[in-house]
Parts: C-alpha cells; sequence; structure tokens
C-alpha cells in the first residue's frame, strides 16, 4: 500500500469520525422536580413529556432527562434543587407548589416551567415592583374553580349542611384555597368544619376527629397532604357514609363522588407546550406564566351509586 493510499484511508477515517450522524444533535438536558410521589400528580409528569414528544423531544433520542423526587421532605426537596442546579440543565420543570416555589427562590436564571402550581402572586414570589420572576414561565391555575365546586356539589348534594375539610399550614395554595373554600360555604350558609395538617401522617387522626362531628360531606383541597394520604382519607370518609367532593379529576378516579377542576394531564401537557417552544427557539419571547386552560366537571359512576345519588346531564364519568 502506498503512502498516499495511507493517507487517504486515515483522512476518511478522521473525516467520518468528525461528521458522525450524532453530530449537531446536542442532547438537551431537561430537569423534573416532584415534591412527592403521587398518581394523581404523576399525570401531570406523563403530559408534560407527552407534549416535548409531540413536539420533537424524545429521552431516546434528543434530550435527556434528570428526574428527582423529594418524597414529601422540605429537606431532601432543598437537596434535588441543588443537585438539579449543577447539572448545566436547559430547562427545569416542577410539579406542585412546593418544588415550584422553592426552585424559583433558589435560581434567577435557570428557565422553570411549573405545573400543578398556584399563581405567581399567590405562592408569594412577586417582586416589590408586583413582577413576577423572570425565568418562571409554565402554567398556574387560580381558585375560581371552588366556586364552581361548591355549586356542583349543592347541585348533587342539596341536602349538606356541613362540610369537612383539611388543609397545611405550610402551603401558599392550600392556605389560599381553604380561605376561599370558607368565604364560598358562609355565601351558602354551609357550615364548614376543617383542621390544619402539618403532613400526611396525621391525616388519619385529623379526618376522624372531623368526622367524629358528624359531616354531610367532606371536601378534599389541592393539598400535597390530602393527595399524599387520600386512600386513608377514603377509608374514613367510607366507613362514616360520608362522600367525598374535590376539585381534582384523579381524585375522583381514586374514589371521590365529584370534581370540578383542571385536567391534571392537560395541565402538565400545557406546560410541556411551553418548554418545548423554548428547546426549539432558546428564546422566551411569547412565554410566560399562564392560567390552565381545561377544567372539567367529573363524577365517579361507582360512588354515585354507594351514595344513591343522581348525576345531572353536563357532568362525565372519569374512566377508570
Amino acid at each position: 500500500m502506498t503512502r498516499i493510499s495511507i493517507f487517504f484511508i486515515v483522512g476518511v477515517l478522521f473525516f467520518n469520525a468528525c461528521h458522525s450522524p450524532t453530530e449537531g444533535k446536542k442532547h438537551l438536558k431537561v430537569g423534573f422536580l416532584d415534591a412527592f410521589q403521587d398518581e394523581t400528580i404523576e399525570e401531570a409528569k406523563k403530559g408534560f413529556f407527552k407534549a416535548l414528544e409531540e413536539k420533537g423531544f424524545d429521552p431516546k433520542t434528543n434530550i435527556q432527562v434528570v428526574y428527582k423526587n423529594a418524597q414529601g421532605s422540605i429537606p431532601t426537596l432543598n437537596q434535588e434543587i441543588n443537585y438539579l442546579l449543577d447539572q448545566n440543565l436547559d430547562i427545569l420543570a416542577t410539579n406542585t407548589t412546593l418544588a415550584t416555589i422553592s426552585s424559583a427562590q433558589r435560581t434567577q436564571t435557570l428557565p422553570i416551567f411549573m405545573m400543578v402550581s398556584p399563581s405567581p402572586q399567590s405562592a408569594g414570589l412577586l417582586d416589590k415592583k408586583g413582577m413576577s420572576p423572570k425565568n418562571l414561565f409554565g402554567v398556574y391555575e387560580s381558585l375560581s374553580y371552588i366556586d364552581t365546586s361548591i355549586i356542583l356539589l349543592k347541585q348533587l348534594k342539596p341536602s349538606v349542611k356541613t362540610l369537612g375539610a383539611i388543609y397545611s399550614q405550610g402551603e401558599p395554595q392550600s392556605l389560599e384555597a381553604y380561605q376561599h373554600l370558607s368565604d364560598r360555604c358562609k355565601a351558602l350558609n354551609i357550615d364548614l368544619i376543617s383542621l390544619p395538617v402539618n403532613n400526611s401522617s396525621e391525616t388519619q387522626l385529623v379526618v376522624q376527629t372531623l368526622l367524629n362531628k358528624h359531616l354531610d360531606a367532606f371536601f378534599a383541597l389541592p393539598d400535597n397532604s390530602v393527595f399524599a394520604s387520600f386512600e386513608t382519607i377514603l377509608k374514613s370518609c367510607n366507613e362514616a357514609q360520608v362522600p367525598i367532593f374535590t376539585s381534582e379529576e384523579g381524585l375522583v378516579k381514586r374514589g371521590a363522588l365529584a370534581a370540578f377542576g383542571p385536567d391534571i394531564f392537560e395541565w402538565g401537557h400545557q406546560a410541556g407546550i411551553q418548554a418545548a417552544q423554548f428547546l426549539k427557539t432558546h428564546s422566551t419571547k411569547g412565554l410566560g406564566p399562564e392560567i390552565v386552560r381545561i377544567r372539567k366537571k367529573v363524577y365517579n359512576a361507582k360512588v354515585a351509586s354507594q351514595f344513591h345519588i343522581s348525576i345531572p346531564q353536563g357532568i362525565s364519568p372519569v374512566k377508570e
């Protein structure tokens, strides 16, 4: 073999190595932070990554996902945020209130796409000028759904006079939702009997205390402790023959009677559409926190039968 041939072969090999099929296909890094493990909240994550996939971003080809779950622990949540911020991420997705607030307090540069979270104002994230963090995007919910939720409750169970609820003292979204629920109950002459909880391990005892006060119904607020211990709440309420109303479709699938509120999958999907736009353009132009678009009235057919409640038209059964 001549020297020229050897140089030619080496040159071809070098060219092919430098121009491999993966050249130019940088794997963007997407961080995703769950505050806790819960099958209802899991739907938001599914919706988020479904949106990314629809827009051409797939963990199998062109994105790397760095996933962390704090498992309901504040110290763990802070540790996971620190870890994620060290990973040179392109974006960070945050699922539920505490994940969003804690992340927004830690970084002012990394784009954050929130879901299952309150408005920046309700979350206490506005600056002195009343402006939201410049790096906070994604989808939030207002409390207007509670008005319709209470109307739905009265529509399905007109005889309700006493309503039970628990709320987390450390969650801004839970406190604000509780206050709004309290105002609506006063307007409709419903006696709201409530107690605070500090974590999900307290819910069984607290809920049982409320049930001993002869409730007509229980309202499951959008609250991390409620999500994490819903089966415990459900068991106690079923034993006392007290139906549960809520604002979360996922909780209706898990045994609540009815809900009016955002579709959790679509909530995550809406946030994912925003995130995909940023990943495509690397620009925040036209992006900002936006309110959830899709809300539903839904009911659980088995639970309706259990409590002998007739469901009028316009309310859809959840798919098991």
